[in-house]
């Protein structure tokens, strides 16, 4: 919780996000080694297929999972992962993740992810679709993309404090943003709301128009959203 109330409120917000995050990427905290999410992660039994990410793999500047985005090239296009230098922070990598974020804020997120992008000389698939039925090709081309849920995302490239509940991205991509809010401490989808309104500068990078699909306020019992946050 971000709003400076008391330690119940956080600790209630914070089982109503286990409950949604081990709902999506099954119980990795069972896990024996832990789970770690790196780009050679899969998804584990008992979830959805969603993977687990790592805020710290979140890129402030591009807005972009890096890890996340990293795995499902290596998968899908291995030899960009190299081209791209995306190992290691430098120019080369910083080149390409401001591209990236250059046609997602000219053509939305959904465009890009649709139809990809060019860089130099290189066509970049960012997303495969869903397969037809008894296309192996499409269908193992589907199964390498990678759909992570990120717990308290550090978003903001200057108020670093300030976390979300909730991302979702697309093979590094957000897509989606999620506040909580638990009836149980007297908090509903009204007070995420308000937290949207009042703490979320829509002048962030990651809340500007088409760079995610939607912003979502939550609690137990109701679900709002926009998609543009103004």
């Amino acid at each position: 919780s971000l709003d400076g109330g008391p330690m119940s409120t956080d600790t209630s917000e914070k089982g109503l996000e286990s409950l949604i995050v081990r709902a999506m990427t099954g119980r990795t905290d069972l896990l024996s080694p832990p789970h770690a999410a790196t780009d050679s992660a899969v998804p584990v039994a008992g979830g959805t297929g969603w993977l687990l990410g790592d805020p710290t793999h979140y890129d402030r500047e591009y807005c972009v999972d890096v890890a996340q985005l990293r795995g499902f090239l290596l998968a899908t296009q291995p030899e960009l992962v190299e081209t791209f230098a995306l190992d290691t922070d430098g120019p080369t990598r910083r080149k390409f993740l401001a591209r990236l974020q250059g046609q997602i804020s000219a053509r939305g997120v959904i465009d890009v992810l649709r139809h990809g992008i060019k860089h130099g000389p290189h066509d970049l698939t960012l997303f495969y679709g869903t397969p037809t039925p008894g296309n192996a090709t499409a269908e193992e081309r589907f199964a390498a993309n990678r759909f992570s849920v990120t717990r308290q995302l550090r978003y903001s490239r200057d108020e670093t404090a300030l976390a979300l509940d909730l991302g979702l991205f697309l093979n590094g991509l957000p897509v989606f943003t999620f506040e909580l809010k638990n009836s149980l401490t007297k908090q509903t989808v009204a007070d995420a709301i308000e937290q949207y309104r009042r703490d979320r500068d829509p002048r962030e990078k990651l809340f500007e128009f088409g760079r995610c699909v939607a912003h979502f306020a939550v609690d137990d019992a109701e679900v709002r959203f926009c998609t543009h946050l103004k």
